[in-house]
C-alpha cells in the first residue's frame, strides 16, 4: 500500500513538474512571438521609409538638375545592412531630404513631394512606437530568462538574453536586403 502511495506521489511531483515545464516555455514562445512581430513591424516601417525616400529622389533631382543628389538612398539598395543600421542610414537620408526641402522650397509645389513629406513624418512616429513596443517586450523577455525559476527553463532550451533595438548593430543577425 505504501509503495502505491509513493507511486502516486512522485507521479504527481512529475505532473506538477512537466506542467511547470510546459507553462514556462509556452510564455517564452508567447515573448518569442511578440518580438517577431515587432521585428517585422520595424522591417515594415523601415521599407516604407525606404521607399518614401527612394520615390523622393526622382523630384528632389528634376528640380535641382543635379543627379549625385541623394545617393545614399541610390546606394542602400546595392547593401546588405541589418535592420539597426538601416534606420540609421534612412535616418541621414531623411535629413538630407530636409535639408533639400529647405534649399528648394519650390519642391513643396509639387504634390507627391507634400504626400511623401507627410507620409515620413507619419513613419517616424510608427518606428518611434515599434522601438518602444520592441524594447518594452525585450524587457520582460530578458526579465524571464534572468529570474528564477524561469531562469531554469530558459537554461534547459537554451534561450539568451537579447539585445535592445537601439544596441542590436553588432548583434543583429536579420538582414535586410532590398
Amino acid at each position: 500500500m505504501t509503495t502505491v502511495i509513493i507511486a502516486i506521489l512522485i507521479f504527481i511531483i512529475i505532473c506538477m513538474f512537466l506542467i511547470w515545464l510546459i507553462s514556462g516555455y509556452n510564455r517564452f514562445q508567447t515573448f518569442i512571438i511578440r518580438i517577431n512581430e515587432a521585428e517585422n513591424f520595424i522591417d515594415t516601417t523601415l521599407r516604407k521609409r525606404f521607399d518614401l525616400l527612394n520615390k523622393s529622389v526622382a523630384i528632389i533631382q528634376e528640380k535641382a538638375d543635379d543627379k549625385k543628389i541623394m545617393t545614399r538612398v541610390i546606394s542602400l539598395k546595392d547593401k546588405k545592412v541589418n535592420n539597426f543600421e538601416l534606420d540609421r542610414e534612412l535616418y541621414e537620408c531623411i535629413n538630407d531630404f530636409n535639408r533639400y526641402k529647405e534649399k528648394f522650397p519650390e519642391l513643396t509645389d509639387n504634390e507627391t513631394f507634400l504626400k511623401i513629406d507627410l507620409n515620413l513624418s507619419e513613419s517616424e512616429a510608427e518606428i518611434v512606437a515599434a522601438r518602444k513596443y520592441y524594447n518594452d517586450i525585450i524587457t520582460d523577455y530578458n526579465k524571464l530568462v534572468k529570474r528564477f525559476p524561469s531562469n531554469m527553463i530558459a537554461l534547459v532550451f537554451r534561450y539568451k538574453v537579447k539585445m535592445y533595438y537601439d544596441g542590436k548593430e553588432d548583434f543583429d543577425d536579420k538582414v535586410f536586403k532590398m
